[in-house]
């Protein structure tokens, strides 16, 4: 639920910077739409993984595992929301269904699969977890451009941090399953540099429409120091991971890295609104 939540958050907020003419029944539309979206992926998830999931702490309860649902039940819910995502993204624009169509693709046919192959797995999965963000400018607007393509990139590289974080306190957990999310495949020094590396890019790629090379998605120079200044405060957490080499402390970096995203989100919108 929570996830599914995020997703549709990011895809309004996307909306609202590109959109122009401010119309409820797309907003409506593109939450749906979304929120079918992000759980078609996790109900394809759940049947391929139904073994593994079994294995960890973390997933052990889920319906399958358990027995509370058959995966031909499962199978049957989640190809009821594929339709139903695809078919209401639709009816606002073609473009918009297709990324839809393609985050499902990607997260279940590819992600998926590689997630006890190879934590590049992680890049892979970044794919469908940047496109919300974006596609609800691509609703708004029925196009493709730097803007979207922008709003795709921050959310693409912030992704990395917050689930190698993830991977980090969940590492051992993950293993039981024969997950490999660091990008190192331990907890290591190397993991936590490339943490770092990536809160950097996301911070320079977050105040990129302040210069003006963006096209329409603009940031005044006050939202842009604060957007700064949110990513200086995920980067201590991030340095913190490198200190303290902590499940604690990657904890700390998850955490905060949901309130970044979701800061930097508002900060972009109000910054539209009252400019």
């Amino acid at each position: 639920m929570r996830l599914a939540l995020s997703v549709v958050f990011s895809s309004l907020a996307g909306y609202l910077l590109g959109v122009e003419t401010f119309d409820f029944k797309t907003l409506i539309l593109l939450a749906l739409g979304g929120y079918f979206m992000v759980g078609a992926s996790n109900a394809f998830n759940q049947i391929i993984e139904k073994d593994l999931d079994a294995l960890m702490d973390r997933t052990k309860n889920r319906p399958i595992p358990v027995g509370r649902m058959s995966v031909n039940t499962a199978f049957i819910i989640a190809s009821v929301f594929t339709l139903a995502g695809i078919i209401i993204l639709y009816t606002i624009n073609k473009q918009t269904a297709m990324f839809g169509a393609i985050s499902i693709f990607i997260y279940t046919c590819v992600y998926t699969p590689l997630k006890t192959k190879t934590p590049i797995a992680v890049f892979v999965g970044a794919i469908p977890g940047a496109i919300p963000f974006m596609l609800g400018w691509v609703a708004a607007t029925d196009d493709f451009g730097i803007e979207p393509g922008t709003l795709f990139a921050l959310q693409f590289f912030w992704q990395f941090p917050h689930f190698w974080a993830i991977g980090w306190f969940l590492y051992e957990d993950y293993k039981k399953g024969g997950f490999f999310m660091l990008p190192t495949g331990k907890q290591d020094r190397g993991t936590a540099v490339q943490v770092i590396m990536y809160t950097i890019w996301t911070i320079l790629v977050s105040i990129i429409p302040v210069f003006g090379f963006t096209g329409e998605l603009h940031l005044s120079i006050v939202a842009a120091i604060l957007v700064f200044l949110a990513g200086l405060w995920m980067l201590y957490y991030a340095i913190g991971l490198f200190k303290k080499m902590t499940e604690k402390a990657a904890k700390q970096l998850m955490l905060v890295s949901v309130f970044y995203i979701t800061l930097i989100q508002i900060i972009y919108v109000v910054d539209k609104f009252i400019r």
